[in-house]
Parts: C-alpha cells; sequence; structure tokens
C-alpha cells in the first residue's frame, strides 16, 4: 500500500511529465522521467562523499586499471557508485542555462562504469537529454528535478522502489502498454517471504548467509522485500542479493538499486533467462519470483526445445516442456534447477496463474512437469490468493511454495490453503489501476499460521486449508472402447456419399458408372445387420458384373451404405476380436490410488457391459495401462455450498421489478 511520502513524491515526479506533452509521445515520457529520476537519487547519495571521491581520484595514476580504480573510489564514496566531476544537481542549475545540456551528459558521464551502462545503454539517456535540448525545455524539467527531495536519508529504499513501481504503472497504463502489468504487489511478495522464512530453522545465530534469486526481477522489488524480512528476523545474517530482467527500463531501476544499497549490482543481469542464462552456475538459498503469465515462448523456442532434448535432466527443462503459448512452467523449472543440494537446500515461492494448476492432459507437457514436481515431493504448499490483486490483471494467482528439504512430516504431503475466500482481503480505499483488493496484515499471519501448523480439515482456519498425498492429485487415463455394429442398406443418400468419394472419382467414367449400376440393381435392398453377409453380398454382385475393385474402393462402398445400429451384429477384425468404433471411443480418469480393473468394474461395466479398455494403451514411464497425469482443481477441494435464494424471496423481487417497469412504461405513454 502507497503510504503518503509515496504517494506524494511519485504524485510530484509524475507531475513533470506535463512539461513532456506536445513535444513527446506519451510512450516516451517514462524513458525520460525515470532515469531523471534516478539521477536524482544517486545526486543526493553521493552528495555527502563527493568531495572525498574527486580528491581521490586527483592522486589516482593515470594508467590504473579500471578493476583497482573502482576498488578505491567505491571505498572513497561509500557504495558501489561513484562519479569523478565536480558537477551536481545544484552546481549545474547555478551555471549557464546554455552549457545545461553539455553540463549534464558530464554528469552522467562521469559515473562509474556500470552506471554509465545504465543511463546510456538502457535508458539511452543522452538521446533524450539531447530532444530535451532540441525542444528547449530540458531546463524547465531539471529546474523541477531539482525540488524533488529523494535523498536516501528521507526516502528509504522500499519507499523508493514504491515510487519506481508506481511510476511506471501510470505510464504504462497512459501509453496503454503492458509494462507494468506483473509488478507484484507487496502484501503478496511479504506473504510468499514469510511462508518461506517459515520453514527456515536454522536462519538464527551469527555468520549466517542466504542468497536470494529472482529470474524475473524487474524492478528489484522481491529481492529488496526479501532482504528486509530476513534482516528483520536476524540483523546479522549477510544477504546477497541475484537477479536477471529482459527490460531494459527495469533492469536499469533495479541495478541502479543494488549500487545505492550496496549490493554488488554485477549480480543482477540483463537478458533473457530462458535463453541467456547469467547465473548459469549459481545455486541459491531462496528463489522467488512472479514470471509473466500467458507470454508465448515462440519467438525463442529453438535453443529451449534443443536444451530439454540434448540434456534432459542435466538441463533446466528435462520435466517437459509446456504449450508455446505459456512459459510459467519454463521459470519454474529454471528455478528448480537452481536449487542447492546441501543440507540446507533451498525453497522456491513462485506466483503463477491457474493454468499451471489444471492446463494439459495426461501425457502434455504440462502434466509431465506437474508429475515430475510430485513425485519428487518438491511442492510444499499451493496457495489459492484473491482475484484483483494486480495493479492491471484481476485474474486468479496461486502462490506455490517448493523445497527440495522437506521436514519429515511434510514428506509425501501437500497443503492446499484457499486464501481467496472473503475474510483474507479487504477492499482498497483507492484503487491501483485494476489492483481492488489488498491480503491484510493479520490475514497474513492466519495464512502463514495455516502453513506452519499444517492445520487439515474443517477444525477452526483448517476449513481453509486441507494436506493431501501427493498421489492424490494423480490420475490413470485408460482409453475405453466400444465394439462396432454396423447395419448396411442401399439406399439413395448412401448412392449419393458413394458418387462423392474420393476413391470412387478416381476410377474412369464407364468403371464408375457400371459399379455404382451394380450397387444398385444387384444388391438385396434389405437392411444387413451383419458385415460379413453384406461383404459377401458386394461380391457375389461384383463378380456377376464382371467388376474387380481394390481396397480403397471397397472401403468407400462400406462406409457409405452403413450406418451404426446397436442391434446389429459386432464387426470382428482380423483375428476374430470385437473391432473398436473410434466413434464410441472415451477416456476415463482413474484416481492414481485405486487399480484400473475396480474402477472401471464399478464406473464402466455397469453401463456398458460390452464396453472394454484397449491395454495397448499405456504410460511411459511406469509402462502400466493407461497414461498416468496430474491436475490440481482447488474448486473440487474447497467447494462450500451456497442455498439458493428463498423463491417468496425471488418472486417479490419480481413484483417489485415489474412494478417499477410498469410505472416507468406508464410515464412514458402519458
Amino acid at each position: 500500500m502507497l503510504n503518503d511520502k509515496v504517494r506524494r513524491l511519485a504524485n510530484f515526479t509524475w507531475g513533470i511529465a506535463d512539461l513532456l506533452r506536445h513535444d513527446f509521445r506519451q510512450t516516451d515520457y517514462g524513458r525520460i522521467i525515470l532515469p531523471f529520476t534516478i539521477l536524482r537519487r544517486l545526486d543526493q547519495l553521493l552528495e555527502p562523499t563527493r568531495a572525498d571521491v574527486i580528491a581521490v581520484a586527483s592522486t589516482l595514476p593515470d594508467g590504473i586499471d579500471g578493476a583497482t580504480k573502482d576498488m578505491i573510489l567505491f571505498d572513497a564514496a561509500g557504495a558501489k557508485v561513484y562519479n569523478t566531476t565536480e558537477l551536481s544537481f545544484a552546481r549545474i542549475k547555478g551555471q549557464n542555462p546554455g552549457d545545461l545540456h553539455r553540463n549534464l551528459v558530464s554528469y552522467v558521464m562521469g559515473f562509474s562504469a556500470g552506471v554509465k551502462d545504465i543511463f546510456v545503454d538502457k535508458f539511452l539517456f543522452t538521446e533524450s537529454l539531447k530532444r530535451l535540448s532540441d525542444a528547449e525545455i530540458l531546463w524547465h524539467v531539471f529546474e523541477e528535478f531539482t525540488k524533488l527531495d529523494v535523498s536516501p536519508t528521507d526516502v528509504s529504499n522500499l519507499e523508493m522502489g514504491y515510487v519506481f513501481e508506481e511510476l511506471i504503472r501510470r505510464f504504462s497504463e497512459q501509453s496503454n502498454e503492458t509494462a507494468g502489468e506483473h509488478f507484484t504487489p507487496r502484501e503478496v511478495i511479504h506473504l510468499i517471504v514469510e511462508l518461506l522464512l517459515a520453514n527456515d530453522k536454522a536462519l538464527t545465530g551469527r555468520g549466517v548467509i542466504r542468497t536470494v534469486y529472482d529470474p524475473a526481477c524487474g524492478t528489484g522489488g522481491i529481492l529488496s522485500i526479501c532482504e528486509a524480512e530476513i534482516k528483520e528476523l536476524n540483523e546479522s545474517v549477510r544477504v546477497e542479493l541475484y537477479g536477471q530482467e529482459i527490460n531494459p527500463e527495469s533492469y536499469a531501476i533495479c541495478r541502479s538499486d543494488m549500487l545505492i544499497t550496496g549490493h554488488d549490482p554485477e549480480q543482477i543481469a540483463f537478458g533473457n533467462t530462458l535463453t541467456q542464462d547469467a547465473h548459469k552456475n549459481g545455486k541459491f538459498h531462496y528463489l522467488v519470483s512472479n514470471p509473466p503469465y500467458g507470454v508465448d515462448w515462440k519467438k525463442y523456442a529453438d535453443p529451449i526445445k534443443v536444451e530439454a532434448r540434448d540434456l534432459g535432466h542435466e538441463g533446466r527443462f528435462g520435466a517437459g516442456l509446456p504449450r508455446i503459448s505459456d512459459g510459467q512452467l519454463l521459470f519454474l523449472q529454471h528455478m528448480i534447477g537452481k536449487m542447492r543440494d546441501d543440507e540446507l537446500g533451498s525453497q522456491i515461492g513462485i506466483v503463477m496463474n491457474g493454468s499451471p494448476l489444471f492446463t494439459g492432459g495426461a501425457g502434455s507437457g504440462e502434466s509431465e512437469i506437474r508429475r515430475w514436481l510430485f513425485e519428487q515431493d518438491l511442492v510444499a504448499a499451493i496457495i489459492a490468493l484473491p482475484t484483483d490483486l494486480f495493479y492491471n490483471t484481476g485474474i486468479q494467482t496461486y502462490a506455490w511454495i517448493l523445497t527440495n528439504r522437506k521436514e519429515k512430516r511434510r514428506q509425501g504431503k501437500v497443503q492446499l490453503i484457499d486464501a481467496s475466500a472473503d475474510r483474507f482481503w479487504r477492499s482498497m480505499r483507492k484503487n491501483l489501476g485494476s489492483k481492488r483488493r489488498e491480503i491484510h496484515e493479520a490475514a497474513r499471519e492466519e495464512i502463514v499460521r495455516m502453513f506452519d501448523g499444517m492445520l487439515n480439515g474443517s477444525v477452526g482456519w483448517g476449513e481453509y486449508s486441507k494436506i493431501f498425498d501427493t498421489a492424490d492429485f494423480g490420475y490413470r487415463e485408460i482409453r475405453v472402447e466400444r465394439p462396432l455394429r454396423l447395419v448396411f442398406q442401399v439406399t439413395p443418400e448412401g448412392i449419393a456419399a458413394l458418387c462423392r468419394d474420393k476413391a470412387l472419382l478416381k476410377l474412369d467414367t464407364e468403371t464408375r458408372e457400371a459399379l455404382i449400376d451394380c450397387v444398385e440393381s444387384r444388391l438385396p435392398t434389405s437392411r444387413i445387420n451383419d458385415r460379413p453377409a453384406f461383404e459377401n453380398a458386394l461380391a457375389k454382385a461384383l463378380k456377376g458384373a464382371g467388376i474387380k475393385i481394390g481396397g480403397p474402393v471397397k472401403k468407400a462402398i462400406l462406409a457409405a451404405l452403413s450406418a451404426r445400429d446397436e442391434q446389429a451384429t459386432v464387426c470382428l477384425d482380423d483375428q476374430g476380436a470385437p473391432e473398436a468404433d473410434l466413434e464410441l471411443r472415451d477416456y476415463e480418469l482413474v484416481p492414481l490410488k485405486e487399480h484400473w480393473v475396480e474402477f472401471f468394474g464399478r464406473e464402466v461395466t455397469p453401463y456398458a457391459d460390452d464396453a472394454w479398455v484397449d491395454q495397448s494403451y499405456r504410460d511411459h514411464a511406469d509402462k502400466g495401462v493407461g497414461r498416468v497425469g496430474y491436475e490440481i482443481n482447488f474448486n473440487r477441494y474447497f467447494y462450500r455450498y451456497k442455498a439458493p435464494r428463498p423463491l417468496e424471496e425471488l418472486s417479490a423481487e419480481l413484483k417489485t421489478i415489474e412494478a417499477s417497469i410498469a410505472a416507468l412504461l406508464q410515464d412514458v405513454a402519458s
């Protein structure tokens, strides 16, 4: 939730964008306002040590290598960033306005290499400065930013993160873009981190180190909150933050935040996590993310498919590949590939929409991934979150908690928590885009309490928490066949269908006409309920007419002159076994804990005594009859019956509406 300070700062900065109207497109506003805000933040951060940095820089020899220079000047600046010029916002403002563009470019180029990369390569800020100068509004914009007070002593890093995300949300909405679609609400991040920390029993004492990784880190909000939550439990913990981001503006903000907070900015990488893994050999304690929902990966599918095929489980995507239209489960597999294999292991917290829970049937990529997750016993809990939590979407989301070091009581178990119920959220006083609800602190505490206590069933809050065996989500899809029963008869409709068949159309005209005449005149017109009997009659008729046909034509005749009939004799194949009717083929989902023979006898045989199970339809892994699949259906497990409104109440309401309509019609008529 935005506090008054954050809202005031966001409103002031947002107001500066008014100066850009008419000279810039709305889509360009963020590319100017955001880097200017970061520049002002860095300006105020470096002010106390500016003189010391300049003094130390003047003593450095000309041939000093970059790494040594950085180490010395970082120490002088007291941060992972420095500026070697004598310029600052205050000093630039006091100089000739005609030199403003040149001074600002010099100021930007005076920063350490990592910061120059942010402004020049990611924000393209020097280009924006030239455009502002050419439009003759650079001074007005700069002057407004000199009034902005975002000093680290007055505005915390967490508050600054809120300011950035609020600005990006507004810019994306105004320009009708989706850049802010998946910013994770702070209360959701707090909930996930608290769930992860509830599992970490070794977070006390001194000398503790924890690494946190977000493969889709955006502006770094998740990383910042993870660190804050860990430090709150144990201030002496050393927290190392890692991430990767594909959006250049979000990456630039995140990297800037790492610089300002004293973290190593090199641990935040730029690029596509799925195809350009910047932390290839990294293993982390906590892996937390809110990857894009429903975003297709078609453009970069080739390297992912190659890795899955060539490396299997030695790579990141060995469990399977989801459909091309949604890459969420690719991110989850990527994160699992970065879990530590030591005594502590790792924990994952990831927010996804409902698709990874149930999309894809047995044997599909999604189902195979779920199967692997449950068979490896990696899933600890899944929490259904309220709708309308996110800034640009109101969809239902779910928080997954995974670990490769389950405590004994959780082994072989999965906890489902329905936190979408009314008691876990409240309406916001003022909507933020599509965000109309928030998970209040008391509800967050109860969710964590349910998780930590592994509540199960209808005792107290356990009504919203249930424990299942991993196998409870599995099923075996068996193929059920019914025998083919055909009746044969020569009819006008059948002859018309035969004349249109491709096999007949390939014959020459004379042969085709002779064949049709033979069928019409020589075959019995009565119904024949047995296929062999009809085939004998057909063979006799063709022989009498002196016509020879091939297999495709015979097949066409049988298809055109036949119809399914429950009273007909069962058609047999070449081995004398009943032939399956493909139109009657069905599939049954047998719970994994139940044998398919028992299920079939109870659920199918009483209603179709001629049905059988195709035992050649088998699972690729366990070779058993039927294919194994996994899905999670929250509605099934947490359905709550709501009694319909009383008939009297509905009747009274209808009468009131009818009276109201009658009154309106009377007014119109008069």
